[in-house]
């Protein structure tokens, strides 16, 4: 399964703006909760089970 991984946002600084100010004011622990949900429901927007393993060991790769 391939995965994009070249730019696909249409507004990549607006979503990364929005995405730092979501964690504006929340403690280590509070933002890493968030980005916990946000996977998941990204995950579940997602929702093919064979994608999200190529993502997961592809994210685990650049890491």
């Amino acid at each position: 399964m391939d995965l994009i991984l070249t730019p696909n946002i249409a507004d990549p600084d607006g979503f990364y703006a929005r995405l730092i100010l979501a964690h504006e004011g929340l403690s280590d622990d509070e933002s890493a909760a968030l980005n916990a949900r946000l996977i998941l429901v990204l995950a579940n927007q997602i929702g093919d089970a064979d994608i999200l393993k190529t993502a997961l060991e592809t994210a685990r790769m650049k890491g």
